[in-house]
């Protein structure tokens, strides 16, 4: 076959798979059939095409079917467009089901928010769905979290009034060097410099976050951070989760799994009650970060709210408003309340997980958090 043919049969086959039985007058190869026919099931919703109907089988060969023919990338963006396009939500509460669903972030969200609908013979199912997510999470951000907030810790902290035991000998020598006595062959030193007393943690974190059917993503990433944070002995963490209630997670994590059955997503939102709650957990506000990941669309008391976050940072807290906490990073908020916190001396921006750990090495450190969502190209809301 010439090269001119190739090109041409290459050209109609893309066309072929890209426009489905809307272009059944361009040839596609036999081997392909079974490709269109995957493809078609989810995307040709003409009425008598498509081949999933509403069927927890069809649906779990098709989940296979998809794995088959597509990375895994490819396989997450198809598994959200069926969730959407087809409603397979109510399907996810077949243990069967889930068996055959390439585990993601997006999956996990889905499944949170069916939580409280899930049969007893499914919810086992889901929980090991869930793991298998927030494992491949831990692998690839506990680590870079863990050195970036312990490194912080370690340049933040300074204890100018050592025990004997707690002298830092080789950073007290380097502080005074300039005081060597030459006759006495030795350092004498006016400054000591020791290792932080870790009878109290450094620093006393609270993440509070929304769980609004829109903060989905955000709620499952907050949740590994939060778990892999109170593994870090020399910060305490609280986790409080709201929606029109508040529920606090803290005892629950020692396992994210457990956070993330612990969360109800899609319920509304009142930031205020939220607020008046972590105010409670505030026992040292100048070494407390306080991190709220909400949208900032309040569905309380907004004027209340807004006095809350004032009085959180007046009292010497360093609050910092995530207006998600995503793989996207380009969030919907509301730019009224974002512009009110940021005058408020309150950074709003969106965050991705990759640059979590960073975020919250700056937090400790007590940089410009302006200047640091500058310096790694986020935009600032408001």
């Amino acid at each position: 076959m010439s090269t001119e043919k190739i090109g041409q049969a290459a050209l109609e086959r893309r066309w072929r798979l890209m426009l489905g039985s809307e272009a059944e007058n361009l040839t596609l190869p036999d081997a392909d059939v079974a490709l269109e026919r995957t493809l078609g099931a989810l995307y040709d919703q003409r009425e008598g095409r498509g081949s999933l109907q509403g069927s927890a089988p069809n649906v779990a060969r098709w989940l296979g079917d998809i794995r088959e023919y597509f990375p895994a990338s490819v396989v997450q963006v198809m598994q959200k467009d069926a969730m959407e396009r087809l409603g397979l939500q109510q399907m996810l509460l077949e243990p069967e089901m889930l068996r055959s669903v390439q585990p993601d972030v997006h999956l996990v969200a889905t499944l949170l928010s069916l939580n409280r609908l899930m049969p007893s013979k499914t919810r086992e199912t889901a929980r090991q769905v869930v793991r298998t997510v927030v494992e491949q999470l831990e692998r690839q951000l506990a680590n870079p979290l863990r050195q970036a907030v312990s490194g912080s810790l370690n340049r933040a902290a300074r204890n100018h009034r050592p025990r004997h035991n707690e002298i830092d000998w080789l950073r007290t020598i380097r502080a005074n060097l300039r005081h060597y006595q030459a006759d006495y062959q030795t350092i004498i030193p006016e400054r000591r410099i020791g290792f932080a007393r870790r009878s109290q943690s450094l620093r006393d974190i609270v993440l509070c976050v929304d769980q609004s059917g829109s903060m989905a993503p955000s709620v499952v990433y907050a949740s590994v951070f939060a778990a892999v944070l109170a593994s870090i002995k020399a910060v305490s963490t609280q986790v409080v989760v709201f929606d029109t209630a508040v529920v606090d997670l803290t005892p629950l994590l020692a396992d994210p799994v457990d956070v993330l059955f612990g969360t109800q997503l899609g319920g509304g939102t009142d930031i205020d009650r939220a607020l008046a709650y972590c105010q409670g957990l505030v026992k040292r506000p100048q070494e407390t970060i306080f991190v709220l990941i909400s949208d900032l669309y309040e569905g309380g008391n907004a004027a209340q709210m807004l006095a809350r976050a004032s009085a959180l940072v007046d009292s010497g807290v360093q609050m910092i408003a995530l207006l998600a906490l995503d793989d996207h990073g380009a969030p919907s908020y509301d730019h009224r309340h974002a512009a009110h916190f940021a005058s408020l001396g309150i950074p709003c921006f969106a965050c991705t997980p990759d640059k979590f750990p960073d975020l919250m090495a700056a937090a400790i450190r007590k940089q410009d958090m302006m200047a640091w969502a500058a310096q790694h190209d986020i935009a600032i809301g408001g």
